[in-house]
């Protein structure tokens, strides 16, 4: 080998992979696929088993339509932008909606005319006190379950 030179090595082309070939310099270049990692969920399937459980017997137990909101919620306009998820409801009158926003460490219930009857504020601050404590301890599926249990515990049984 001479001064200046670089010695290359030989690579046969029938030993490239998919994807790679040689350059006009000598060097492999590669492509690979990136695979990139789909969203991640914030709850397992049995999570999200257990709260479709607790939003089913909550509805069915007290007649009142009982929903989860799961999101951002706008920092200082949080309850606006819950009261206005709740207009949306099927139902507003007889509806309680369940707002959660982790990142912004909110939690709303709103309720319908009819929903207010039967929930007292006082049961509701305490639903959102008991949510928050098992959120605090990384629980957000069971803060929310336990919440919507306290929630229907109050509200109890219609009315005939």
């Amino acid at each position: 080998m001479g001064a200046g030179e670089v010695a290359r090595p030989v690579v046969d082309p029938a030993d490239l992979k998919p994807g790679e070939a040689i350059t006009g310099s000598g060097r492999i270049s590669a492509a690979r696929m990136h695979e990139s990692e789909g969203p991640s969920l914030p709850f397992t399937p049995v999570q999200l088993a257990a709260l479709d459980d607790a939003l089913t017997l909550a509805s069915r137990t007290t007649g009142l339509d009982f929903s989860v909101y799961l999101g951002e919620l706008g920092g200082k306009e949080s309850r606006a932008k819950a009261e206005q998820l709740h207009a949306a409801t099927p139902r507003p009158a007889h509806a309680v909606l369940v707002a959660v926003s982790p990142g912004e460490r909110v939690v709303e219930v709103v309720t319908g005319e009819e929903a207010h009857r039967r929930l007292a504020d006082r049961g509701a601050k305490l639903a959102v006190m008991s949510m928050i404590a098992s959120f605090k301890e990384g629980d957000l599926s069971g803060g929310i379950v336990g919440g919507l249990r306290m929630l229907t515990d109050q509200a109890g049984r219609p009315r005939p």
